[in-house]
């Protein structure tokens, strides 16, 4: 079974180790620059007068999600700044405020946050939240994603598919995401599963 979730949810959660060390707190939230996928995390102390710190938490360094924590292994999991190079000059805005378009040239919207699907034992980026464009539209949408996904500058480039995915409330999403990517599956020549 999978929850989903928007990345923003994680801003200020504590990140502690499997052991009940209470190391950090996320600060923001970092966007792979070639993917748009979750890189990772900028952190700040914790307590009342802790600043950011100098360590980051990388995605893959993440052990699991709690409804009131980020669980990582040890404090070793920490990794310095440079971890996120490249990523880091466009920290939160590398996907945030990208224009999401369709590869017929359709500009859905701007991405407001980033939808990810936590599982078990892993967690993907599945969609993103968005201001459309069209204003007679609701206020948010959510666009999945397929499995890769194209990025050209500032734009997500999505298939046409998508559009018939689009949701406008979370609680459907997760089967829209699954749908769209079977299809995408099937017109590719992969077998149904």
């Amino acid at each position: 079974m999978s929850v989903l979730l928007r990345a923003a949810e994680l801003l200020k959660r504590p990140v502690v180790t499997l052991a009940g060390e209470d190391v950090a707190q996320i600060k923001d939230v970092i966007y792979s620059s070639g993917s748009g996928e979750l890189a990772g995390f900028t952190l700040n102390g914790r307590g009342i007068f802790a600043g950011p710190l100098k360590q980051t938490l990388p995605w893959a360094n993440v052990h699991g999600l709690g409804p009131a924590a980020v669980m990582i292994r040890s404090a070793e999991s920490l990794a310095d700044r440079h971890a996120f190079d490249g990523e880091l000059e466009g920290a939160g805005g590398v996907v945030i405020g990208s224009i999401v378009l369709t590869e017929g040239g359709r500009n859905l919207g701007v991405v407001t946050d980033v939808i990810l699907s936590v599982h078990e034992k892993s967690t993907d980026a599945v969609g993103y939240e968005i201001e459309p464009t069209d204003k007679s539209a609701p206020r948010r949408q959510f666009v999945p994603l397929p499995d890769t996904l194209s990025v050209s500058g500032e734009a997500l480039i999505l298939p046409e598919s998508a559009l018939d995915f689009i949701r406008d409330d979370l609680a459907g999403f997760g089967a829209a995401v699954e749908e769209f990517r079977a299809r995408l599956g099937r017109s590719a020549g992969e077998a149904p599963q």
